[in-house]
């Protein structure tokens, strides 16, 4: 049936030690990848819960609450830490804000609280102010003759 290998001891026993070589190289391989899938499921299993809420803390000196966030919020900043669900919505009753894209607020039913949305800021009209300032004009050599 297989008639393909060589006749001869030598090249048999040649054949056999080559691929002894990759069947052990076959077996350290898969060794290797049953052992980091179990690392990763085991890792997936102790893999602590996000957070149920966070708030958004500022720059500077005792890093201020800015934003209350879900902890599911792709827009929260790296700055940031976890709270419950009685001080998240503490904090958004003493008038911190929400986000607005996870609404916060509105999944803790804390609704009402501001006189309603903040109007935009009115823009500045533009009179007499100039977008760019101008470069300085460049003077000729001779006075007499313009450039």
């Amino acid at each position: 049936m297989f008639d393909d290998l060589p006749p001869d001891l030598e090249r048999l026993h040649t054949l056999r030690v080559w691929h002894a070589m990759w069947l052990a190289r076959i077996d350290a391989k898969i060794a290797d990848v049953r052992k980091r899938q179990t690392e990763t499921e085991r890792g997936r299993a102790r893999r602590p819960r996000p957070p149920e809420w966070t708030v958004e803390l500022g720059i500077g000196t005792g890093r201020p609450p800015v934003q209350v966030h879900a902890g599911d919020c792709y827009a929260a900043g790296r700055r940031r830490r976890a709270v419950d669900r009685d001080e998240a919505r503490r904090l958004l009753a003493d008038g911190l804000r929400a986000c607005i894209h996870c609404r916060p607020d509105t999944r803790l039913n804390v609704i009402d609280l501001s006189d309603g949305p903040t109007p935009a800021p009115a823009l500045m009209p533009l009179e007499g102010h100039r977008r760019c300032t101008p470069l300085p004009h460049r003077r000729s050599p001779n006075p007499t003759r313009p450039r």
